[in-house]
Parts: structure tokens; sequence; C-alpha cells
């Protein structure tokens, strides 16, 4: 944060501003949207390296706007592939899934709703994750997964 120290504000600020989202993610508590920027390596088409499996979730909307690189994101039956400066919406209750196409690296920004991050954040914390703890996981979370495409 920028300015003098000034501990009260960096308090009433947490959570809700990052100087660099990097690797980070930003939401207000009991509000309705969480941003995250993430990234991927590279991994390429033959076959494509889901970052997530096919699934959707019952109530929630999610969106990712690229920064750099190429993100592929399958929207129902549609492979969108997503450029720097592009962004893609997937409503809720459509199956989709995505993964980076190229062996470069990908930066991008998610945009999700709080039950989403909390979803992520669960699957990471899983201790195992077989098909059924990740498929039980999901449903905690109003999510269903349908499969690796």
């Amino acid at each position: 944060m920028t300015g003098a120290a000034d501990p009260q504000r960096e308090h009433r600020l947490q959570g809700i501003f990052a100087a660099s989202l990097a690797g980070a993610t930003i939401g207000a508590s009991g509000g309705s949207i969480v941003v995250a920027e993430w990234s991927d390596p590279g991994g390429g088409w033959d076959p494509p390296r889901y970052i997530a499996p096919l699934h959707i979730h019952r109530c929630d909307d999610e969106a990712w706007y690229v920064l750099e690189g190429t993100l592929c994101v399958r929207v129902g039956d549609d492979d969108v592939e997503v450029a720097a400066g592009g962004a893609v919406i997937v409503p809720a209750g459509t199956p989709h899934t995505f993964w980076n196409p190229r062996a470069q690296p990908v930066r991008y920004v998610l945009i999700m709703t709080p039950r989403i991050s909390g979803l992520i954040d669960a699957l990471h914390e899983l201790p195992e994750r077989t098909p059924q703890t990740v498929s039980d996981t999901f449903a905690a979370f109003e999510s269903d997964v349908l499969g690796w495409p």
C-alpha cells in the first residue's frame, strides 16, 4: 500500500487491495466477487493439460481475463482460445474447463464468486485428490465434476 504506514488503514484495506495481485486473491468480506491473478507455465494441446476437470457451477458465473499468453476455455461444446487482452465469461450451469494450449506461460485474472473461491481453496487443501474426494468437494460448493474432457 502506498503512503505513510497507517496500521488502521492497512487493516481496513486488507483483503480488498493488493499493490501486486500476482499470485494473490482479493475479495471484500461478505462481497459477491473475488479476483485472483494466476499463471500456468505452459502445456500444449496434445493432449491438453487441464487446469480443472470438466465441471459446472450450478449457481455461479466465472470469468477470465488474459494478461499474457493464451488460455483455452471450453464453454459448453465450444473451445474458445483467449489471447492476451481477451476475456470470457462462463454462465452458471454451463459445463467448462480451461487449459494453457501453448508451451509458453499464461497469466490471467480469474473473477469468481466467494463460493468458487472457497471450492478452489478446499481443493488445494485436500490431502489426497482422488476422483471421489474431488467430486465430493465440488458437490459441497454447489458444483459438479462432469469428468475430464
